[in-house]
């Protein structure tokens, strides 16, 4: 008797885990509008209230910072007291920062309001990958890359209706509409999520790499002590600020270079679409073949891409293919890096681990966000800002050779 209740309690916790992973990828669809659709709210409130371009990018740097930050702290208390009630909150703070924000009438309301809704984004997004890490040990690289992957390509459904909201009723209209659809979907499906047993350990039959066990469940201050947590907070904080501004700056780097409309409105769907692919595709491979080549591959030829497009972009159709190899390869970290963590530093405090780690986004964010808004004021070019960027991926696919990026050996 004891067997097969125990045999479909199994049963039971294998069919929630499905749905779980189906209810983060709906949240990171919906709360990836945050994120890589700024860059036509930015394009709107320049046009409608003729905010600088250096007022703009702080928004986003704010976004950045807000969604990065929170990360530690929520997910310390969903790691310790579950993350039902925390993503519940998370996803009423992140409808009203569109309600709010459709009220702003200055930057620095903007900033608090927008801010506001990213404290929501960054606990829900730190919950939604954590799920993954910790329901899916078998193939972590996989699950947690096709959660993210509707972070990175979730705005290829919402983009063309956003643009045609800003151009026909402004932003005002935009954010309020937003605003409500994000609490009608997400505060349902709060209520899902549940982390796993601590003893959960599915078996598979799957061919797919099995990552090494870590030596010890590493808590966060044991993971700070590690060399090998410095290579990543490095690797990520640089290789992430190329999607980021594109997803920040795309309508003004497509300005820059005089895209046409209909090139652009093409790049609406496949920057998010590349996007959230390469997070899919770059977890599967990184469970068979590796983290670290993985990591290496993905971003020597994502900083390749970004000279090419230097060199090629002022062709439109060139500057549209090169955009979307780069989607293709720049979403690879937010798969790669929580797989990672979960790899060298133990399940168990990996919603707290990974925050921490995530805090790199906030410098991703400040280099897509106001520094490249600065440099831009400065010179009247993007051109600096992305030899920058493409110079600092090349660095990381260096760094992340095996030799040196490994899982430690044990606790400090």
């Amino acid at each position: 008797m004891n067997a097969k209740k125990n045999e479909e309690g199994l049963r039971q916790l294998y069919r929630f885990r499905r749905i779980m992973l189906l209810m983060a990828l709906l949240v990171m669809m919906i709360i990836s509008i945050y994120q890589y659709s700024w860059s036509l709210f930015a394009f709107a409130l320049a046009r409608e209230l003729k905010w600088s371009l250096a007022t703009l990018g702080l928004t986003f740097t704010v976004f950045a910072y807000s969604a990065t930050f929170i990360q530690p702290f929520s997910g310390y208390v969903a790691d310790t007291f579950g993350p039902r009630k925390v993503s519940i909150l998370a996803a009423v703070l992140v409808g009203l920062g569109f309600l709010l924000s459709s009220r702003a009438t200055t930057p620095m309301e903007m900033h608090v309001f927008y801010g506001l809704g990213s404290i929501g984004v960054g606990i829900l997004y730190g919950l939604s990958t954590a799920s993954a890490i910790k329901w899916f040990p078998e193939k972590r690289g996989f699950a947690t890359g096709l959660v993210v992957f509707g972070f990175g390509a979730g705005t290829a459904l919402f983009n063309w209706v956003i643009q045609q909201s800003l151009d026909l009723h402004g932003f005002r209209a935009t954010f309020l509409y937003l605003g409500l659809f994000m609490l009608a979907i997400l505060v349902p499906a709060a209520f899902f999520f549940k982390y796993p047993p601590a003893d959960w350990k599915p078996s598979s039959g799957s061919s797919v790499r099995k990552a090494a066990a870590p030596a010890a469940e590493f808590r966060p201050s044991e993971m700070l002590r590690t060399y090998q947590w410095f290579l990543i907070y490095f690797c990520f904080s640089f290789t992430v600020s190329i999607v980021l501004m594109f997803g920040a700056q795309m309508k003004m780097l497509a300005k820059e270079y005089r895209l046409p409309p209909e090139y652009f409105n093409i790049l609406l769907v496949l920057f998010p679409l590349g996007n959230g692919l390469s997070r899919v595709v770059a977890g599967a491979v990184s469970d068979w073949w590796g983290r670290e080549k993985t990591m290496m591959v993905f971003y020597g030829l994502l900083g390749l891409s970004i000279i090419a497009l230097l060199k090629y972009g002022d062709h439109a159709a060139a500057f549209v293919a090169i955009v979307f190899i780069a989607a293709l390869l720049g979403g690879a970290p937010f798969a790669l890096y929580p797989a990672t963590v979960g790899d060298y530093y133990g399940p168990k405090y990996s919603t707290v681990n990974y925050g921490i780690t995530y805090t790199a986004k906030a410098w991703a964010g400040f280099i897509s966000g106001w520094l490249s808004g600065y440099f831009v004021a400065q010179s009247g070019s993007y051109r600096f800002p992305l030899v920058l960027i493409a110079v600092c991926s090349l660095v990381a696919a260096v760094v992340s050779n095996p030799k040196w990026m490994k899982a430690p050996r044990q606790r400090p």
